[in-house]
């Protein structure tokens, strides 16, 4: 008898401890559901939490409960929020809390079954809840004392609300006038800005004498090479010509120039310069030397000739605009810099135009 009493205190001894651990791990996970109400009139609202407490280091899934889902036949979940988690105890316990809204479409006494929670492989459940749905009492006596539902009510026209949406427009049509404007120049190369400055334009005679005057004090070409000089005295007439009477006369010969000139009638004037065409014609293809007294006569020829055709210009004139051509350097700078101002502007345009978007939604709603 003694025998069996101690084998029986020794399995004792050995199931108790085994009974208190099993017991303090079932109690490291606390699971808790509470209602903000426990009654409600039909179509009401209430909020339902449900709370988990567990050691960090497990892992826990909550009930899949989604919206529109009922938990009991006409007790219908309107709204589900985001888990909230609560750290205790340094960081080595958790406490999440998820909340649900609920309502109800019927009047009754209803229970709320236990929810289950999985925290590793075990599964937990809560308490339950009972919901009393209570219906709205209606005066059959006094009917007119109710009315049907309004109808939908048009909201007016606020310039207010929408005026930063206009600008908004505005902005973006002409951010498009800009790369267009933009884009249209890149593409055919032509500058943004032309610099135009006044500068005073001598008139052809002018120019022609300036030039015969340096022809005149450089004598070496006319004494060691004829045909250089011909060629110098023949171009700044040609040159001459072109400007006073239109007509391009560097791309024609002397007698094209000469039957072209004939409709001015000035014959004496002709006559100085076929004879100015008809020397420059022999040094220069028949290799005819010419004395220095002849190439003398001939440049005096060619000043009486500018003076009898030249036309006087009113000093009072205002001067032509002369446009400044840019350097290649210069001309792709400002090509780059307008794609750069390209991007960034469509990237501005992009953007408002998903703000426009999505402001007139915001607005429409």
């Amino acid at each position: 008898m003694n025998i069996f009493n101690n084998k029986c205190l020794l399995l004792l001894c050995f199931l108790l401890p085994l009974k208190w651990g099993a017991g303090s791990a079932l109690a490291q996970v606390q699971v808790d559901v509470k209602i903000d109400s426990t009654a409600l009139f039909i179509g009401q609202q209430t909020g339902l939490t449900l709370s988990v407490t567990y050691d960090a280091k497990q892992k826990l899934k909550l009930p899949d409960i989604k919206k529109g889902q009922e938990l009991v036949p006409d007790i219908e979940v309107v709204e589900v929020d985001k888990p909230d988690t609560v750290v205790l105890n340094d960081g080595k316990r958790l406490t999440v809390s998820q909340a649900y809204t609920i309502t109800a479409w019927d009047s009754a006494l209803y229970r709320l079954p236990p929810m289950e929670v999985m925290v590793d492989t075990t599964r937990y459940e809560s308490n339950s809840l009972a919901l009393k749905v209570l219906t709205v009492d209606v005066d059959t006596l006094h009917l007119d004392q109710f009315f049907p539902p309004n109808g939908i009510m048009e909201l007016p026209f606020m310039w207010e609300e929408w005026r930063m949406v206009a600008f908004g427009s505005l902005l973006f049509l002409l951010m498009l006038v800009c790369i267009g404007y933009l884009y249209h120049h890149v593409k055919h190369g032509k500058p943004i800005v032309r610099f135009i400055r006044r500068k005073k334009k001598l008139p052809p005679h002018q120019v022609a004498m300036s030039e015969i005057e340096r022809i005149k004090s450089e004598r070496k070409w006319a004494e060691e090479d004829s045909k250089e000089y011909y060629t110098l005295l023949t171009d700044t007439l040609r040159n001459y010509i072109r400007d006073r009477y239109g007509f391009n006369a560097m791309e024609m010969t002397s007698t094209e120039i000469i039957d072209r000139l004939i409709a001015e009638n000035n014959e004496e004037a002709l006559d100085e310069l076929r004879e100015i065409f008809r020397t420059a014609d022999l040094v220069k293809f028949a290799k005819y030397s010419t004395l220095i007294n002849e190439n003398d006569a001939n440049l005096v020829a060619a000043v009486e000739y500018v003076n009898q055709t030249k036309i006087e210009v009113d000093p009072n004139a205002k001067p032509e605009p002369e446009v400044i051509k840019e350097t290649d350097q210069k001309r792709l700078t400002q090509v780059k810099m307008m794609r750069v101002a390209i991007g960034v502007l469509a990237v501005l345009s992009v953007a408002m135009l998903a703000w426009i978007i999505w402001r007139s939604a915001d607005l429409l709603m």
